[in-house]
């Protein structure tokens, strides 16, 4: 099983990613650069959080255009399965390899801090390994996180399950005051329809290890794992 996390000029999570995935779970991980086009034989790629390009014109859109997207989107195509994690949601939305946008924070400024979310389906790489109802503690740090899809997307998501999480309060409740950023009925991140590509804006990354004092992040991680071995 190899990841790789792919490197963007204005990424600043790369780094978290790896020293989780390598470190914290024994993992084969390799750093792709955006100016390559070898995804080295990975079975999971991963766009990691930062300011690619440093979020000119939009976020993510100019990486969205970075030469190694030209062969991460026939890999998701095809099946591969690909993580974007806040900038890299955005690259995935800007990609069309998820639906909807992410538009500046409700209250134009930048958010950095612990924030609630729970999951909305357990039917899927990233929250199979979630228990039911839980909600997790998850650090977010973002200026343009506030989740948009129109009507007819919107409800083709609940349809189909593909909110992968909601931002709620400490006790699970989903709430306009538990919306740090504005999200669309609280959307914290969806998947595609194929439940091969998945985005979400809180860091999973950041609450990882035992050192930090939080590891509510550590079962996504480890859901995407077992799943990944599980259809491999």
């Amino acid at each position: 099983m190899k990841f790789g996390v792919v490197i963007f000029p204005g990424s600043n999570c790369d780094k978290d990613m790896i020293y989780v995935l390598r470190n914290l779970m024994e993992l084969e991980v390799v750093e792709l650069w955006h100016k390559d086009h070898d995804l080295q034989n990975c079975d999971f790629i991963i766009l990691p959080g930062g300011f690619s390009y440093g979020d000119y014109l939009r976020s993510g859109a100019i990486a969205r255009f970075s030469p190694i997207m030209e062969n991460i989107i026939p890999f998701a195509n095809k099946g591969g399965f690909v993580f974007g994690i806040c900038n890299g949601f955005q690259i995935l939305c800007e990609a069309g390899l998820l639906p909807g946008a992410l538009l500046h924070n409700s209250n134009q400024k930048f958010i950095c801090k612990n924030v609630n979310i729970k999951a909305q389906t357990y039917d899927s790489l990233v929250t199979n390994m979630v228990e039911h109802d839980q909600v997790l503690s998850i650090p977010i740090a973002h200026g343009e996180g506030s989740y948009y899809a129109d009507a007819e997307t919107l409800k083709k998501l609940n349809d189909n399950r593909q909110v992968l999480f909601r931002y709620c309060d400490k006790d699970g409740n989903i709430t306009p005051e538990s919306n740090p950023n504005g999200a669309i009925e609280n959307i914290a991140g969806v998947c595609n329809e194929g439940r091969n590509v998945f985005g979400m804006m809180p860091h999973p990354e950041r609450a990882s290890d035992n050192e930090l004092g939080n590891t509510d992040g550590r079962g996504i991680l480890e859901s995407m794992l077992g799943a990944v071995l599980k259809y491999r």
